[in-house]
């Protein structure tokens, strides 16, 4: 059982019955969660650089499940299915599915009409599946990982830097503080309407 689970801003709180589908039960702190779930995360951006991933499969609801499922899979129980619960952030649970579909039907729309640049289309897609937050925990990694596999798989560019630094963490280092809290204000702002600087974040 997990006894020191710390949130950051922007992030959700587990309910007491989510934190039972944990799957190692040595881990005691927040820290060694996360030791564990990046161990689990990097196995994940692996399997994504093996795999040659064309849109028509990584644009549906299976693969979107799939990547959860392969980043947090050895870590939790619920992960690679839909939460159950409502969350502080998100659509009803009972319409995530309709919700995601809209989306991948709006990306490959995008994709096929080229609405707009392979980068703006990546972040817009990790903007709006975290707006729809699908899953339990770990929805903004998910949401990360996504969009590098569609920019760097669909249109063949660098996969993103994020700030380059670990944005699930923030008291461990000032550079980790200040890259969450630039991420958080440009998700706000592409909140408002304005996806430009969370694209510009995406790649600094």
């Amino acid at each position: 059982m997990v006894v020191d689970i710390s949130y950051a801003d922007g992030q959700t709180p587990l309910d007491g019955d989510e934190a039972e589908g944990l799957r190692i039960s040595s881990i005691t702190t927040r820290g060694e969660l996360d030791e564990f779930e990046q161990l689990n995360i990097e196995r994940a951006v692996a399997w994504t650089l093996r795999r040659k991933l064309t849109p028509e499969r990584i644009l549906t609801e299976r693969f979107v499940k799939e990547l959860q499922r392969r980043m947090f899979g050895d870590v939790w129980r619920w992960a690679g299915e839909f939460r159950l619960t409502n969350k502080n952030i998100g659509v009803d649970k009972y319409d995530i599915a309709v919700e995601l579909r809209n989306l991948l039907d709006d990306a490959r729309h995008w994709i096929e009409h080229d609405t707009y640049s392979g980068d703006e289309i990546a972040v817009r897609f990790k903007h709006r599946i975290v707006s729809i937050h699908c899953f339990t925990d770990g929805n903004g990694r998910h949401a990360r990982l996504m969009a590098d596999v569609i920019v760097s798989h669909v249109f063949g560019a660098p996969v993103f830097t994020w700030g380059s630094a670990n944005l699930a963490k923030t008291g461990y280092a000032r550079k980790n503080y200040d890259a969450r809290k630039n991420y958080i204000d440009a998700l706000r702002k592409a909140d408002a309407g304005d996806i430009a600087p969370l694209i510009a974040f995406a790649r600094m």
